[in-house]
């Protein structure tokens, strides 16, 4: 008798096949990128993974769970940024968050989100698929830069990485990603308040560019001598 808590099992004990999770997954990707949530149709996912909407059903309940696993596996975990630089990590961890956004299509975010907003399960895994991997990558870098001293100790962590999540969600919702110039000015605007000394962090990050600038431009030298 199959164990019903398997999701590789048929109903009858017959295996699934085990490719049939990436095609679907690769198929719905591949509506998204071209014709945004509102249009992609289990009709067409099977059609292009070579399976049928049972199949599909079997796995995923309904549409956003699909294309909720679909943008999963696009997304790579992040890992918090240690470079010794605090400003550094934290504009790459800021980043971090853009690069989650700008994997899908912000119409697709939109539609998507207003469907999964009606239902307290969906919306939970909304948040812990888009939102919480790369939330939980800056919060560690916040968290590290005020064991350095680098940011007040008094520093609500939590509040500001929701002005940061808010801040791309909000401009993905009008149908915009945050340019990188748009977000260094944002980093700047919330550590001039949260620093300790945000002159000295902005120094100490200047000081180890020019020193990689200086290192990487003495061996281009040595090596077009060689």
């Amino acid at each position: 008798m199959a164990d019903p808590s398997d999701t590789n099992a048929r109903p009858g004990g017959r295996p699934r096949d085990p490719h049939i999770d990436a095609a679907v997954l690769a198929a719905t990707l591949g509506l998204l990128d071209e014709v945004g949530y509102t249009n992609v149709s289990l009709e067409e996912v099977a059609r292009r993974a070579g399976t049928s909407r049972p199949a599909i059903y079997r796995r995923w309940s309904n549409r956003p769970a699909l294309v909720l696993a679909a943008i999963g596996s696009r997304l790579d975990v992040p890992t918090a940024p240690d470079t010794g630089c605090t400003l550094c990590d934290i504009g790459d961890s800021f980043n971090i968050f853009l690069a989650a956004y700008r994997t899908i299509r912000p119409d697709a975010y939109i539609a998507l989100y207003s469907e999964c907003v009606r239902d307290p399960e969906l919306q939970q895994r909304y948040v812990q698929t888009v939102v919480e991997p790369s939330r939980d990558a800056v919060r560690e870098t916040l968290r590290r830069a005020v064991d350095r001293g680098d940011l007040r100790d008094d520093v609500d962590v939590e509040q500001l990485l929701d002005v940061i999540a808010s801040l791309a969600h909000y401009r993905v919702l009008f149908g915009q990603h945050l340019s990188d110039d748009e977000a260094e000015k944002v980093i700047e605007t919330l550590l001039q308040g949260a620093a300790v000394d945000y002159a000295a962090l902005l120094a100490h990050s200047e000081a180890l560019e020019r020193e990689h600038f200086d290192s990487s431009g003495a061996h281009h030298v040595s090596t077009t001598h060689t």
